[in-house]
């Protein structure tokens, strides 16, 4: 089966917006040699992800919004997106991510 031709042209720069709850804490992370136990925000947890699929994201690009109610954040962060392999792998963790709530 093949891949229907993408309207994207690689490279270029890929805005993405995660939406999360401003209080989570992503859980559990093992960090460092040692894998010391620490909680995350969900700004750092999404900024892991990110940092995987994009290892050239500048950390301090990242925007950071919160709701009128201060319930939601909102980050934007814009990749350098060189395929669509890897815009999708991007979008699936963040999906699959518990923080989480929605990605545009």
């Amino acid at each position: 089966m093949t891949e229907p031709p993408s309207l994207i042209d690689y490279p270029c720069d890929f805005p993405i917006k995660i939406m999360g709850h401003a209080d989570t804490l992503a859980g559990q992370a093992a960090v460092g040699a040692e894998h010391t136990l620490v909680q995350q925000s969900f700004p750092q947890a999404v900024l892991m992800i990110v940092k995987r699929h994009a290892p050239d994201f500048d950390d301090t690009s990242m925007a950071i919004k919160i709701s009128k109610k201060g319930t939601y954040l909102s980050l934007t962060c814009t990749v350098r997106a060189v395929s669509r392999t890897q815009l999708d792998a991007l979008y699936q963790e963040l999906c699959d991510h518990p923080t989480v709530v929605m990605t545009l």
